[in-house]
C-alpha cells in the first residue's frame, strides 16, 4: 500500500529535488523510494516509470520557469525585457541544474502541448515585440535567443569558462548587449 500523502505532484517535486542535489540523468523511481522510505512497488500507484516521473519533473521544471519569467517579463519592453528574460533562465539554472536540464528534455507531442513550453514561446515573442521583428525573423530569433541561453548557461554550469577572465558576469553581460544590438539592427534576408 502507498504511504499516505504521497501523490503524483509531490513525488515530482521531490524528484524535482533529488534532480537538482545529484543530477537529472541519476533520478529515478527507485531513488525516490529510498527518500521517502518506502517499497518501488508503492510508488507506482502514482507514477508509471522512471519516464513518467521523469517527464513530470520536466513539467514542473517548465511551469515554474514560465512562471518566473512572466514575473520578470510583467511591464518590461526591448533590452530590458531581454535582459530580465535572459536573466530568469540563467539564474534559474544556477539554482535548479537538475530541473534545468529536465526542462531540456523532449516531451511528446500531446505531452508539449499540454505543458508551459507554449507560454515559454509566447513570452520571447513578446520580448521581440519590442524589436519589432515580422516573420520568420521573428522564429529565427527565437531560435538564436534560445541557442545563446541554454549555450552560454550549459557551458557555465560544465565550468566551461571558470578558469578564464573576465568573469562569466561580465560576459554575460556584454552577450546580453551584442544579442540587444543585433536585435535593433536585424539584417535584411
Amino acid at each position: 500500500m502507498a504511504r499516505a500523502g504521497l501523490t503524483p505532484e509531490r513525488l515530482a517535486r521531490a524528484g524535482a529535488e533529488l534532480a537538482d542535489e545529484v543530477g537529472f540523468d541519476q533520478v529515478t523511481v527507485s531513488a525516490l523510494a529510498r527518500r521517502f522510505d518506502v517499497k518501488v512497488a508503492s510508488l507506482y500507484s502514482h507514477l508509471k516509470s522512471s519516464q513518467d516521473l521523469k517527464t513530470k519533473i520536466a513539467l514542473l521544471a517548465l511551469e515554474e520557469l514560465a512562471d518566473r519569467a512572466a514575473d520578470a517579463l510583467a511591464g518590461r519592453a526591448g533590452k530590458d525585457a531581454l535582459t530580465a528574460f535572459a536573466n530568469v533562465y540563467r539564474d534559474y539554472a544556477r539554482e535548479h541544474p537538475g530541473r534545468f536540464t529536465a526542462a531540456q528534455m523532449r516531451l511528446d507531442a500531446h505531452t508539449a502541448a499540454a505543458s508551459a513550453g507554449g507560454r515559454h514561446a509566447q513570452m520571447t515573442r513578446a520580448v521581440l515585440r519590442g524589436y519589432h521583428l515580422t516573420e520568420p525573423d521573428q522564429t529565427h530569433a527565437v531560435r538564436l535567443l534560445g541557442s545563446v541561453f541554454h549555450g552560454y548557461v550549459t557551458l557555465e554550469l560544465g565550468g566551461g569558462f571558470s578558469h578564464s577572465s573576465p568573469d562569466t558576469q561580465e560576459t554575460w553581460s556584454r552577450v546580453l548587449d551584442a544579442l540587444d544590438a543585433l536585435l535593433r539592427n536585424w539584417p535584411a534576408p
